[in-house]
């Protein structure tokens, strides 16, 4: 057997400024390295949905490519030095350009999972061949005790990582965005890789060497500087591949992507995205409000609890009746409520609710809102209103868990009623039947219904699956002293509540914060 003994490299400077050098370009490398994973990460999770499932594949593939990479980075130990610069500019280029692909792949072929998954296995064997490299160079500055070296390697590396995992979330997506954090932080580690190879161990390469290592990361530095330029016409790009072409307004809040297109009087109706998913159509948003709400009004409904809703869109309809005194709002995203107040195509749609003074919002977290006790003080509500996002998003997971619940069911009046959004009962029925088992896991009746979305001729069915939940045995039916409902009538409410038991599925389990049970 050979071993490989590095050849002691002739530097610029003393030992020990030179092993400062390369634990440095560790620091940073890790660093970079971190933050490509994260936007990966945070970017599938926003595309695809499903934040665990997105963080799983991610992270694995990248482990796994990382073992590859290490394997790989045997061959090239040889020349240790003009391998990392190469390693390195390649990582810069993918990891800066991994996020503006991603996002391309998504908004122009609807599909960004195989991109994803391409991504995570070339940053991670790009990865994993730095370190082996690494350990090569810093051995060619002094030689010591293959413990020591690792050690040392990997105290650099990890701290490095604390600091782009700190870096991420608190600094580069709220200052610079998913797509030029990304570029930002390839350009960092192109320079990083480059100066160290180029500087300290530029006496292992000849004049040929270091101009196309000068060359590549000059083309490197120069692509990742124009996309960076490009960034703001490719979002508005992008959008209109997504969205249509009539987007109006498009804003990153703390929560979340809200985007409104449509609804300006140009003849499309209004229609609001969350995340990238549409959570208001303005042309059958009235039916899914109707039927979200007013079932849930056949009784007392002086005191009416929102839990989400932010739109405003389920306060109209609450607005309707003159005897319902006051309507709490609990949403966790200002930007939503300001739209919804400001906005001429949403503040039209939703009759402008929120200048009526029987209403009262809070921004906050409505499980956390409920938890502290503010619901109980300000309770207790004849009616709960559960607009929330789909049960299937991982973030929304708690809002539909038996927990959750049951702090609802404790600021119910008696003889309240909760209604829940349970999602689309014709796609994805074990999501809705969880919905329904959790409710009646905290020993609450409930009567389930659906409401049937109009589609166009040949488009595959699809419906709304609805919850209406009490202490007592509870009936679908409407208010005697209702307003006009265009599409929601008793005898409609009735059969579609007799459709949806018809499809019940037996044996769904609760869904709790510590087994959540709507992956499937």
């Amino acid at each position: 057997m050979v071993l490989h003994r590095p050849v002691p490299a002739r530097l610029p400077v003393p030992a020990g400024l030179g092993r400062l050098a390369v634990l440095t370009t560790v620091f940073i490398c890790a660093a970079c390295g971190l933050v490509y994973e994260l936007e990966l990460v945070a970017l599938a999770s926003y595309l695809l949905g499903d934040s665990v499932t997105q963080a799983s594949v991610v992270l694995s593939v990248m482990v796994f490519a990382m073992g590859v990479g290490s394997l790989l980075a045997k061959r090239l130990r040889a020349r240790a030095a003009l391998g990392f610069a190469a390693v390195e500019a390649v990582l810069a280029l993918t990891g800066g350009l991994s996020a503006m692909a991603l996002y391309a792949c998504f908004a122009w072929y609807g599909q960004a999972r195989l991109a994803m998954v391409a991504f995570s296995l070339t940053i991670g064997v790009l990865i994993g061949a730095e370190v082996p490299l690494l350990m090569t160079l810093i051995q060619r500055i002094r030689r010591q005790d293959a413990g020591c070296a690792v050690a040392d390697l990997f105290a650099a590396d990890y701290v490095g990582a604390l600091v782009g995992g700190l870096a991420f979330p608190f600094l580069l997506l709220p200052a610079l965005g998913q797509l030029t954090g990304a570029l930002v932080t390839g350009a960092v580690n192109a320079v990083a890789g480059g100066a160290l190879v180029l500087w300290l161990f530029r006496g292992d390469l000849s004049p040929r060497a270091r101009w196309a290592l000068l060359t590549a990361n000059g083309l490197v530095l120069v692509v990742l500087a124009v996309c960076s330029v490009l960034t703001g016409p490719f979002e508005r790009a992008a959008r209109r591949a997504v969205y249509g072409t009539d987007v109006r307004v498009a804003v990153r809040s703390e929560v979340q992507e809200v985007v409104l297109a449509g609804g300006d009087g140009g003849g499309r109706p209004l229609s609001l995205f969350l995340d990238g998913r549409l959570r208001v159509s303005g042309d059958v948003e009235s039916r899914y409000h109707e039927a979200l709400v007013h079932p849930a009004l056949a009784g007392e409904h002086r005191r009416v609890l929102v839990l989400g809703g932010g739109d405003g869109l389920a306060v109209r309809e609450m607005l309707r009746y003159p005897d319902v005194r006051s309507v709490t709002v609990v949403e966790l995203d200002p930007e939503v409520l300001r739209l919804a107040r400001t906005d001429p195509g949403l503040a039209g749609l939703n009759r402008r609710a929120y200048r009526d003074p029987r209403v009262r919002v809070v921004t906050a977290d409505a499980f956390d809102w409920l938890r502290d006790g503010r619901g109980a003080a300000a309770g207790p509500y004849d009616v709960v209103i559960s607009d929330l996002p789909d049960p299937g998003l991982t973030p929304s997971t708690k809002l539909y868990s038996q927990e959750f619940y049951g702090l609802v069911a404790r600021v119910l009046a008696p003889g309240g009623r909760i209604a829940v959004h349970g999602g689309d009962l014709d796609a994805r029925p074990h999501v809705f039947w969880t919905v329904e088992a959790t409710l009646r896991s905290v020993g609450l009746c409930t009567a389930p219904y659906r409401a049937a979305v109009p589609r166009e001729r040949g488009a595959p069915e699809r419906d709304w699956g609805f919850v209406l939940a009490a202490r007592e045995p509870v009936r679908l039916a409407l208010a005697e002293a209702r307003p006009p409902l265009p599409s929601l009538t008793p005898e409609t409410l009735r059969a579609e509540g007799l459709a949806a038991e018809r499809r019940k599925e037996t044996g769904a389990l609760p869904s709790t914060l510590m087994h959540p049970r709507y992956a499937g």
